[in-house]
């Protein structure tokens, strides 16, 4: 591993990953500041329920469309760049939704959003693991930790300004120039330069033991392998976004507040697993990290299951958010320094097969539900947690290692 450029002082890297971290933050305030008005916005248009529905799933669409572009634009861009603008343009996208005259401009505005968040995503990741390179420890980790926390203001702004009877479009207005402006203001403290700039020499076709395509014909099934590890996160994380409220209610007669409290309770842990994680896989490595939490996924889904009741279900939860918290940055980190890819490119292949799970877990699971139940569909939760326990020696150790 090669040393960081001595323009690189320690303060300079400081507020590089301070920078970073805002970028995540941001990135989840946006969207987060619109999902309590969606109502709003269904009433104001009309809409009805499945006219919302096909209006929403153009966010999913948008980032399957446009996340291969990732890397083409990092390396025609670099990550920074792409990064903090792409930020700026995803804010006024989520503000052209308040202003959306009819339904074909709502979906326009949340197909740009979806598009921007997938290229956002990937470009704030490739410059956090950039940083993380010249520390040379763990810090990934802490970001996605800082993106829950995003999410959870924005989503409190967004209800705060529903209560006040703010309009939207003020609403919304407000917090894509505040937000737009941070992203820009952090620009300046991201690293300059190229993105490859301090990884290791490629090897040239003199010195490489295999020719450059032998080398990308061995990195598709380590790419493979951690794009099933991504999915397996995916599920875990779907589970409780949108089925542990309704596993609650309906399977184990919970109240409504009560409900609430399996999503709760995976966000919360995994939260905190994420603003824990560095210093863990610091010490044990990802590998040992990973499999570890699928065990834990496996364990705690599993006793939610076999011992059905409130309790354990919320303790099932909790477990499944903390074995999955390093989950998803350890795939990351493994796709974005593997040989034989071009700049970005792991990165981007892994962030598209990610978003392709959130996709597909809900009606999966949605469809095992309606052939046999609910609880059955869950165990799918299981054996996600028993594929990252399998599936986690495709990765390296420790950072320092790498």
């Amino acid at each position: 591993m090669s040393q960081a450029p001595a323009e690189f002082s320690p303060a300079r890297l400081r507020r590089a990953r301070v920078a970073v971290g805002a970028c995540f933050f941001v990135n989840a305030v946006f969207y987060a500041n619109l999902v309590p008005r969606l109502p709003e916005v269904k009433a104001e248009l009309g809409l009805s329920n499945s006219s919302l529905g096909a209006a929403l799933a153009m966010l999913p669409l948008g980032a399957l469309l446009a996340g291969l572009s990732s890397a083409v634009l990092m390396r025609r861009f670099g990550s920074a760049r792409v990064a903090s603008y792409g930020l700026i343009v995803l804010g006024l996208a989520v503000w052209a939704v308040s202003v959306a005259p009819n339904w074909p401009v709502l979906a326009a505005a949340l197909l740009v959003a979806g598009a921007m968040d997938a290229i956002v995503d990937v470009a704030q990741n490739a410059h956090g693991l950039r940083v993380q390179r010249l520390y040379r420890r763990s810090i990934l980790n802490a970001f996605h930790g800082i993106w829950s926390i995003g999410a959870v203001a924005g989503g409190l702004a967004g209800s705060v300004a529903a209560g006040f009877g703010v309009p939207l479009v003020v609403h919304l207005g407000v917090a894509a120039v505040v937000f737009g402006g941070a992203a820009l203001v952090s620009y300046r403290a991201l690293l300059p330069g190229s993105d490859a700039a301090d990884r290791e020499p490629e090897p040239t076709p003199e010195t490489a033991p295999t020719p450059g395509r032998s080398a990308r014909r061995a990195a598709v099934p380590a790419l493979a392998a951690l794009g099933l590890l991504a999915v397996c996160g995916a599920v875990v994380e779907d589970a409780g976004a949108s089925w542990s409220a309704l596993y609650l209610r309906t399977e184990l007669a919970a109240g409504a507040a009560t409900a609430g409290l399996g999503f709760v309770a995976l966000q919360a842990a995994m939260t905190v697993g994420r603003l824990t994680g560095d210093r863990v896989v610091d010490r044990f490595g990802q590998r040992r990290v990973v499999e570890v939490g699928g065990v834990l996924i496996a364990a705690g889904m599993g006793l939610a299951l076999a011992v059905p009741s409130v309790a354990t279900t919320l303790v099932g939860f909790a477990l499944a958010g903390l074995g999955v918290a390093t989950l998803v940055p350890a795939v990351y980190h493994a796709a974005d320094e593997l040989p034989g890819l071009a700049h970005g490119s792991g990165l981007t292949v892994i962030n598209w097969l990610l978003r392709v799970g959130f996709l597909l877990s809900p009606p999966v699971i949605g469809v095992l539900a309606d052939a046999t139940s609910l609880r059955v569909a869950l165990l799918l939760v299981v054996l996600a947690g028993l594929g990252a326990l399998l599936l986690g020696r495709s990765l390296r150790g420790r950072i320092a290692e790498t």
